[in-house]
């Protein structure tokens, strides 16, 4: 019996363990098959809040940030392609870091519109895969149209400032909560998984909720 199962999924754009993980858990989803019918809602975080316009190039700002260095930088970006490969995202050569704030507007307003998804996977592609400015509002009304949205709505959802309250909100409830890394992933209202997990994880954990659920062992 198909079983209803609610997905928070708390995140950002420009998280590429956000990008693993959303691709990891949709095929976690596609191997459950008929078992449950999954709703995935998208939720904001902002990895860097106070980034500014012209944003920063991305060796910088891991080294600022992190204290990485450029050989260390290199390793980590090469697990991270491997790593999204092997769950069906394609990496690209992305040499700067935006802000994310309108992106996270747009998803808000996307979500109203029942594209949500569809809008977080254009993003994530643009962003990660085609190294696209996504705090450009023409990236982002690409996107949307990408994502079956309307985009001339789009453009005035970005230009008259619409859902920035909804936005700050929502981060700040997550944050109350005691998210302070992304993806964070609730199942059900009720449990957590972080970081971009295998489809296997994935899989059991869900399993492992719909037994519980059921009163059952997981099978």
């Amino acid at each position: 019996m198909t079983q209803p199962l609610r997905i928070d999924f708390v995140s950002d754009i420009a998280c590429p363990w956000c990008a693993i993980g959303l691709s990891s858990l949709q095929l976690a989803l596609e191997r459950l098959n008929d078992a449950v019918d999954a709703e995935i809602v998208i939720h904001p975080f902002e990895l860097n809040p106070q980034m500014g316009p012209d944003g920063e190039a991305v060796l910088g700002h891991l080294a600022r940030k992190y204290g990485r260095t450029p050989a260390q930088i290199a390793e980590t970006q090469a697990m991270i392609r491997e790593r999204g490969a092997s769950v069906g995202f394609a990496f690209g050569q992305r040499e700067w870091i935006y802000n994310t704030f309108d992106a996270h507007r747009l998803l808000h307003w996307a979500g109203l519109q029942g594209r949500q998804l569809p809008l977080k996977e254009a993003l994530l592609r643009a962003y990660h895969g085609e190294g696209k400015d996504t705090s450009s509002r023409d990236v982002l009304v690409e996107a949307a149209q990408a994502a079956g949205l309307d985009p001339a709505a789009a453009r005035s959802v970005l230009e008259n400032g619409d859902y920035a309250d909804e936005v700050r909100a929502e981060e700040q409830q997550y944050q109350a909560m005691g998210i302070q890394s992304v993806p964070s992933i609730i199942f059900d209202n009720r449990y957590l998984v972080t970081g971009g997990q295998a489809p296997e994880a994935f899989e059991q954990a869900i399993r492992q909720i719909l037994a519980e659920r059921n009163g059952a062992a997981p099978a």
